[in-house]
């Protein structure tokens, strides 16, 4: 099975390969470029936010379509910051949920997400099973990881969210948006983020970025293993 993981950054593709014997290989491809691993990993730095990241996973998977190699899983993944208690920093969080969280309007009752005011979707659901098995492997706690154009930076927002989205435990801005391009394809996903920093007051002394990409590292070399033997039409 080929797997695409798409980053934010660079730095967080390679933490992530890192994880992987040999050098690997740069591959274009129309609108972006493929880091390519053996055992069938294509790297993707997709960039910062749902609209680029979604742009350009859709491109590799389009490009793999092209060429008649199609992928069977992608995986979002990279840092992001985690509410506290749940997903203190230095853990791993794995997705069963992947909402955006802010994807509707503002109305004098509250906010609305876009699936009540009658349009598209604001979650997606990783395969139960691949879940429990990443979880499993890596230590990661399974919950709703939200997606969000803008980064939480203080302690009223993350009350907020975490009303809105009770069982919330880390955010990050690309994953909804790798989600909807893997939909669109109807290749499955899943979301694994480690945590630098708490969700709240942006607080730099306090984030631990080069903790949370060497948690990322050792995550996928747990995690490598779990996806060889994964079905993905066991979903």
């Amino acid at each position: 099975m080929r797997v695409l993981v798409a980053t934010a950054a660079p730095v967080e593709r390679d933490a992530v390969a890192r994880a992987f014997p040999g050098p690997g290989a740069q591959v274009p491809r129309p609108g972006v470029a493929l880091h390519r691993l053996p055992g069938g990993w294509d790297l993707l730095a997709a960039g910062v936010g749902p609209a680029l990241a979604a742009a350009s996973t859709a491109a590799a998977l389009t490009a793999a379509a092209l060429d008649s190699a199609p992928y069977g899983l992608v995986v979002s993944t990279g840092i992001g910051g985690g509410f506290a208690p749940g997903a203190p920093v230095g853990s791993l969080v794995v997705a069963d949920e992947i909402t955006a969280a802010d994807l509707g309007a503002e109305t004098a009752d509250g906010f609305l997400p876009v699936t009540e005011l009658g349009f598209g979707t604001v979650t997606h659901h990783p395969p139960a099973g691949l879940v429990a098995a990443v979880a499993t492997a890596t230590g990661a706690r399974p919950g709703t990881v939200l997606t969000g154009s803008t980064v939480t930076g203080t302690a009223e927002r993350a009350a907020l969210l975490r009303t809105r989205h009770p069982r919330a435990l880390a955010e990050a801005m690309e994953g909804f948006g790798v989600a909807e391009a893997a939909a669109a394809h109807g290749v499955p996903v899943l979301e694994l983020r480690a945590v630098s920093n708490p969700v709240g007051p942006r607080d730099r002394a306090a984030w631990r970025v080069g903790d949370a990409l060497g948690a990322l590292t050792d995550a996928f070399g747990k995690l490598a293993p779990v996806l060889r033997s994964w079905n993905p039409h066991d979903r």
